[in-house]
């Protein structure tokens, strides 16, 4: 009997899957970019060395013409006495000279025109660079990297040291300018001002960098800091109109503010902005700062006496025959819930084999809005799946069952292997495996009860970030390739153990590919029997 087809799950929206290109969601197929760019400069290579040809050989025929015209003019009467002279200028301007434009004419662009426009149909979207550039924001966010800090590339773990320019944290500052992101907007726009005035090279004017920081600084209600931004702009160009009239209506505003603060005789209660110091405003994830601090590794709520109930031991899977002779290495993660850690569940050559499979199949997730119907991207959701079935290769086959024989639960009625692959900034915001109270229709077109235990599998290291964490009880996991951890998003009542809400971090430095199997109720009645209680 084959796995049931996967039903993705999240809050009261169902994840459909499809194949739009949005690179970087994905290092795995980011690497093909990686490629094409190198074939552009190959091809580019080649159309520099034709016109440096073509050039050569203008170059030689000028510098003939030259010294031949020299002569010639000198003694116009003289050269022409000699009818060998004559005859050749007569063929020069009917001939040679004709041939030398269709020379010039040449174009040498063809090739690389043409690779070009074969390769463009592959290329990242605006859409893309969109993403890219709030993917780095979330870094900037989650691991409390400053604008200089990213610029310069100072970054863990990273192998190829590579930086931001003026242009490129204009580009990001106009980004989140876009999206009426005014917080991110003043953060980049004064990196490019800084490394701007610091002299650095650029084709962007240090007007364009005011006329949007100004703005931005002025809707967090910094006026004073926004007529002093708009006074520098203005210095630069006194001609620009629209700077002129913001610094009028400034000025207006703030003439206003001295009146109200002259006529008032209690003191106010309004907060007061610190110019140059902006709060990160708030948004739709209440456990916000819990979960990103987790991901920096801090709050993790490992004390020694709880470490002292944490074990390493053999597990044979209850004396599965398969297991009792080679059993595999299990840790305690955590003690409640229960999470364990397996080691060498999965081998190099397994993991780069299940890689190969999944990757033509990798989609980016949307959400479909359950009120609207509307399919769109899931921000909370940035990495890219595939689901592999038993028939796509043995090693799919191979897999299933060894997880079968480690949890003691059957995989017939288990959902299909999804391996994920995460890209710059990969996330997966917290959320829980298991379907609520609330949603009792989730996983009624499988017919086989909810989500009993989820078992994940790290199929690759990740250099900085990628934790999974669990910001209920403050644990944090760390990736290490070819391990696996294991949990149970259900109580054996099959109510669902609320503290399993987890998450998996951004990735900051590397490429974190996982593979999962969800385990569902139906088939493991007697082979996770209920408890005496309900939370047991």
């Amino acid at each position: 009997m084959k796995p049931w087809l996967p039903l993705v799950f999240f809050t009261s929206a169902f994840l459909i899957w499809h194949a739009e290109a949005e690179f970087f969601t994905s290092i795995g197929q980011m690497t093909d970019l990686i490629y094409a760019e190198k074939d552009l400069v190959q091809s580019l290579k080649e159309y520099i060395r034709a016109e440096e040809t073509k050039l050569s050989q203008i170059k030689s025929w000028a510098e003939k013409m030259d010294v031949l015209t020299s002569k010639s003019t000198s003694d116009p009467e003289g050269y022409l006495a000699h009818p060998v002279n004559a005859y050749k200028l007569v063929k020069r301007l009917n001939t040679d000279w004709l041939e030398l434009e269709n020379l010039v004419l040449q174009d040498t662009t063809n090739g690389f025109i043409t690779n070009l426009t074969i390769q463009r149909q592959f290329f990242p979207t605006e859409e893309d660079e969109t993403g890219a550039a709030k993917a780095l924001m979330r870094l900037q966010d989650t691991y409390k990297l400053d604008p200089e800090t990213l610029s310069r590339g100072n970054l863990p773990g990273t192998k190829y040291r590579s930086s931001l320019t003026v242009s490129d944290c204009f580009g990001m500052g106009k980004t989140a300018y876009n999206d009426g992101d005014y917080y991110h907007t003043v953060l980049w726009m004064e990196q490019a001002l800084k490394q701007h005035d610091e002299g650095e090279d650029t084709t962007v004017s240090k007007v364009e960098i005011l006329d949007y920081l100004s703005y931005a600084v002025f809707q967090f209600g910094d006026l004073h800091r926004a007529m002093e931004l708009t006074r520098r702009l203005i210095s630069l160009d006194s001609t620009h109109e629209r700077a002129g009239s913001n610094l009028r209506y400034f000025e207006k505003l703030l003439e206003k503010e001295r009146e109200k603060s002259s006529n008032k005789t209690v003191a106010t209660t309004e907060p007061v902005v610190q110019s140059g110091a902006y709060e990160r405003p708030l948004d739709y994830l209440p456990e916000r700062d819990i979960y990103e601090a987790l991901c920096r590794g801090e709050g993790v709520k490992m004390t020694p006496r709880r470490q002292k109930r944490l074990f390493c031991r053999y597990h044979n899977g209850n004396r599965n025959p398969h297991l009792v002779i080679a059993p595999f290495k299990e840790e305690d993660e955590w003690d409640s819930p229960h999470i364990v850690r397996y080691y060498d569940v999965m081998s190099d050559e397994e993991i780069e084999k299940i890689k190969q499979l999944a990757k033509p199949k990798l989609a980016r997730a949307t959400v479909r809005d359950p009120k609207t119907g509307v399919l769109t991207v899931a921000s909370y959701r940035v990495s890219k799946s595939s689901w592999l079935e038993e028939d796509d290769d043995p090693v799919v086959a191979k897999v299933n069952q060894r997880m079968q024989q480690i949890t003691g639960l059957t995989v017939k009625t288990a959902e299909l292997l999804q391996v994920a692959n995460y890209g710059m900034g990969g996330q997966y915001e917290p959320h829980f495996d298991f379907s609520r109270k609330d949603e009792p229709d989730a996983f009624k077109r499988l017919g086989t009860g909810n989500r009993v235990a989820t078992f994940l599998n790290y199929m690759s290291d990740v250099e900085a970030g990628g934790a999974t964490v669990f910001p209920d009880f403050g644990a944090a996991i760390w990736p290490k390739k070819g391990t696996a951890v294991f949990w149970y998003n259900l109580f054996r009542s099959g109510e669902g153990d609320y503290r399993t809400r987890h998450a998996a971090c951004p990735v900051l430095v590397g490429c974190k590919w996982v593979s999962n199997k969800w385990f569902h109720e139906r088939g493991n009645e007697f082979l996770r029997p209920c408890g005496r209680t309900e939370v047991d």
